[in-house]
């Protein structure tokens, strides 16, 4: 096992405004030009303890599963504090198993409590620590939620004449007339739950399916292209993402089947 520790903010963090405003993923202060501070107090003194997939190209690094991603993503826009537990998934140790039976990632310890599953986890820290709020409208949350399902199956198709093609951009055409309408994120102006569960997931696909079918998402959906360098983009995301040669030998045993 490797623990990395991320460093949780101070009792009270003194952040600039004047700072904040270069920021993408910092709420309400984009056309702010104050030089005033904002104080945020630590809400956890205790950091989070997350189980996560380990690189498999290279050693003490986060690896590349989305859902987990997600997790670190909702900790971080929430200023949370938490300890990193790398663990080998090929080579699963005892422990690993003890808290997760089923041997799979993410798991995070809240309150003494393991929680598997990244939407349930993602719902108590929602639950636990609501500030800054992160929630998405009940008639958004469902935005862009068939991109990676449908992805999947363009991935693993052996022909090209399946469907499988168009039923992706079928969905990703859809994602972008809805930012057109809506906003820079799902929920028009500000981030949400629903940028950081679909976010890892079109990181994953725009690479995977560039290396293993020379595709990329087409220049008829600039929104989309647009939504995706803005997320990718946030201080969050950079923090928190795979590298990209994780990503590959990641999805390789489903393209190789």
């Amino acid at each position: 096992m490797s623990a990395i520790r991320i460093h949780p903010p101070a009792t009270a963090l003194t952040i600039s405004i004047k700072h904040l405003t270069r920021t993408p993923n910092c709420r309400n202060f984009n056309r702010i030009e104050s030089t005033k501070t904002l104080t945020t107090i630590a809400m956890s003194s205790n950091p989070v303890e997350v189980c996560a997939k380990s690189s498999l190209t290279v050693p003490n690094r986060l690896g590349d599963c989305p859902f987990t991603q997600r997790v670190l993503l909702t900790l971080e826009e929430k200023q949370l504090p938490y300890d990193l537990k790398l663990v080998d998934l090929g080579n699963k140790p005892d422990w690993f198993l003890s808290v997760s039976p089923e041997g799979k990632v993410p798991v995070v310890k809240l309150d003494d409590k393991w929680i598997a599953d990244s939407d349930v986890i993602t719902k108590t820290v929602e639950e636990k620590f609501p500030d800054p709020s992160l929630v998405t409208p009940p008639e958004k949350a469902s935005v862009g939620s068939k991109i990676f399902s449908t992805y999947i199956g363009f991935l693993k198709s052996k022909d090209a004449n399946d469907g499988t093609e168009q039923a992706l951009l079928t969905e990703l055409s859809a994602f972008n007339d809805h930012i057109k309408e809506n906003g820079q994120f799902i929920n028009g102006k500000y981030i949400s739950a629903a940028d950081l569960s679909l976010g890892p997931k079109l990181y994953h696909m725009e690479i995977a399916l560039g290396h293993y079918k020379n595709w990329s998402v087409p220049d008829s959906l600039p929104y989309l292209k647009t939504y995706m360098k803005t997320v990718f983009s946030l201080d969050s995301f950079v923090k928190t993402m795979p590298l990209t040669e994780d990503v590959i030998e990641g999805w390789r045993p489903k393209v190789m089947g």
